[in-house]
């Protein structure tokens, strides 16, 4: 049976491939996919994009690990956060997939445009596949909040690490959340809000290598 430090160590490992895995996706491998010329950019990129997705599902599983991994120590506090973390681990999974399905679908579509003339139907399709695919991955990034701020607000709760930690987890993923439900409603904020985040997501790990979880007394 683990002890507390060695869980919170392997945790932090798992985290931190997260972020790194996280970094190189969205910062570098999807770049092609934003881009204004974005069907050439796919079809240029095409294994590029396809490694993303399979790095995102793979990040998708490591959440799921994780909150495996977590579920007996936050079950000792309370089993209903415990249960929550969990199942959104899942469906921030879910939504990972659904935002590759558009990913395939764009990929699928430049193959079809590199072989054929352009026509106003083509146009037409290629507006609503990067649409949809916009859609799904600002979704898939607003349910990411959902799992993170409850393992914040569970560590918060347990006092399993520093609550200074756990207190600008908890405010990163509400910043996180609002930036995206504004970018939704097609009133972006600002896309600075997301940096707490990436500096917590990056601070937990590390403080989990060194210290791990000190033990909870119920």
């Amino acid at each position: 049976m683990y002890t507390y430090k060695t869980t919170g160590r392997i945790a932090g490992v798992l985290f931190l491939i997260i972020f790194i895995t996280g970094v190189t996706i969205y910062q570098f491998l999807q770049a092609p996919l934003f881009s204004e010329n974005f069907v050439k950019e796919i079809t240029l990129h095409r294994d590029q994009i396809i490694a993303s997705t399979v790095l995102n599902m793979l990040n998708g599983i490591i959440s799921i690990v994780i909150a495996i991994l977590l579920l007996p120590i936050f079950k000792r506090y309370n089993y209903n956060l415990a249960i929550l973390y969990f199942s959104f681990s899942i469906l921030n999974f879910i939504a990972i997939a659904i935002d590759n399905s558009s990913i395939f679908s764009l990929l699928e579509f430049s193959k079809i445009v590199s072989s054929t003339e352009s026509t106003e139907t083509l146009y037409t399709l290629k507006t609503m596949l990067y649409e949809k695919h916009w859609w799904t991955h600002y979704i898939s990034l607003l349910v990411s909040c959902l799992p993170v701020f409850v393992l914040y607000y569970t560590l918060f709760k347990t006092k399993l690490i520093p609550r200074i930690i756990s207190i600008i987890g908890i405010i990163a993923s509400l910043l996180m959340c609002i930036e995206m439900l504004s970018s939704i409603f097609w009133k972006s904020i600002s896309m600075n809000l997301l940096l707490p985040m990436g500096v917590i997501q990056l601070i937990l790990p590390f403080w989990l290598l060194v210290k791990g979880f000190k033990e909870f007394k119920a």
